[in-house]
């Protein structure tokens, strides 16, 4: 393996960034200083005036393999990964078969070793085939999963939720809560509760079908003392429940996603790519989301990448599956939304799409001498254009497109060799 010198970037470290060169060796970080001269034979990346970041993380990724690979496979989705920054992606559970015993989490596995370019960590789910009734077997799927999650479906039945934490937690495995209490959503219900739906007479999906279950499950949490992860959270009641947990001292955490972050109901217009679960909440939902983030009370940003067919997303928000994609510019609308707005600074953003996600699964978080080399180069000042068309996911539907973004992925790299770089770069 050649060696990489990657020169005069801005290289985050121990919360911050100073100028420095990076050498990698035999894949692994072999030194950092200020200069680094290259011996012969050395691949060089000038990376003046850019940002060498710890390579991105993103909890909540939907490969859709197997069962689904018209809407997306290993391969096509951490290829969007790897170009969207990420070198680590855990894969959610709804999938067929189910991952909810060792033989269908192994043929996901076996998927997932022959394809991805990336590292992918895959979630087993918490009930047989996520039907919420009986718990699937914890002590056979617990070293061979990252987590639990029945993500897609909402746990109904306190009880059986209950009976899930105590497992998890005699196991310390993190449960990862798809929070949606369906029994309060009217049939047919497409977006948010609120002035669009009204003004449009859509059917709408109520904030307490979200912050509902998540109160509940903090109550169990108290009980029970797992460690629990709420997943795209969209509105300020639960935000404010967890923040109310964490003051407690409770290990609840909690993530969102950028578009909760940049729309909010007021931009829906009646198109497929403005349709998911949840959907965009109101301004005060997005404002209090921005808040959670600010404070700490929501401490990752995931994608949700839910890819579906060029068919399914093409019609109305009626009659559209629900889920947009987002790995390939979640970096960017971040850094547009939060940090380019000023609500947070690029460390912040650091700590929300790399660290923190890490921290959360047990895993070595930031840049280590020694170690295997898993790194970003991003500009966070050049400008995009979304350009669906030009993805490298199969999913193409998105809120973001046509929008002007700023933050670009010039280069990544993962277990020491680059497997995405920026034709511009």
């Amino acid at each position: 393996m050649k060696d990489l010198l990657i020169q005069n970037g801005n290289v985050y470290r121990e919360g911050g960034f100073r100028r420095a060169d990076l050498l990698i060796r035999n894949g692994v970080l072999h030194s950092v200083a200020d200069q680094i001269t290259p011996s012969e034979g050395t691949e060089v990346v000038n990376a003046e005036h850019r940002y060498v970041l710890p390579g991105l993380a993103d909890i909540h990724v939907h490969l859709r393999e197997p069962g689904f690979s018209y809407k997306e496979t290993i391969a096509t989705g951490t290829a969007a990964a790897a170009r969207g920054g990420f070198t680590l992606v855990c894969a959610m559970p709804n999938l067929d078969p189910v991952p909810d015993c060792g033989a269908h989490l192994a043929m996901e596995q076996d998927l997932i070793d022959r394809g991805a370019r990336i590292k992918v960590l895959p979630y087993a789910a918490i009930t047989l085939g996520q039907q919420g009734e009986s718990l699937v077997d914890m002590d056979a799927l617990a070293e061979r999963c990252v987590a639990f999650s029945d993500d897609g479906r909402g746990v109904r039945d306190p009880a059986v939720m209950r009976s899930a934490m105590d497992q998890a937690r005699r196991l310390n495995k993190l449960i990862a809560a798809h929070c949606e209490d369906d029994s309060l959503i009217p049939a047919g219900a497409c977006i948010h509760d609120g002035e669009y739906a009204k003004a449009n007479r859509l059917p709408g999906i109520p904030s307490a079908s979200e912050y509902a279950p998540v109160r509940r499950d903090i109550a169990l949490v108290e009980e029970t003392g797992c460690r629990y992860h709420i997943c795209h959270v969209s509105c300020r009641e639960s935000v404010q429940a967890i923040r109310e947990a964490k003051k407690k001292g409770l290990p609840v955490s909690g993530e969102t996603a950028p578009h909760y972050l940049a729309f909010c109901d007021e931009d829906l217009r009646d198109e497929g790519r403005f349709k998911m679960n949840p959907p965009l909440r109101s301004p005060s939902d997005r404002a209090e989301l921005i808040r959670g983030i600010r404070d700490g009370t929501l401490e990752i940003i995931a994608t949700d990448h839910a890819p579906h067919s060029a068919e399914e997303k093409s019609r109305n928000l009626r009659e559209s599956l629900m889920g947009v994609v987002g790995l390939e510019i979640s970096f960017a609308a971040a850094n547009t939304y939060l940090c380019k707005a000023g609500h947070i600074d690029l460390e912040r953003l650091v700590e929300l799409m790399s660290l923190n996600p890490r921290r959360l699964l047990g895993l070595p978080a930031g840049i280590h001498m020694g170690h295997p080399a898993d790194l970003v180069i991003v500009d966070p000042d050049r400008e995009i254009f979304v350009d669906p068309s030009r993805f490298e996911s199969k999913g193409r539907a998105t809120p973001f497109d046509g929008c002007t973004l700023y933050g670009d992925i010039l280069l990544t790299i993962y277990d020491g060799s680059i497997v995405y770089r920026n034709t511009a770069f």
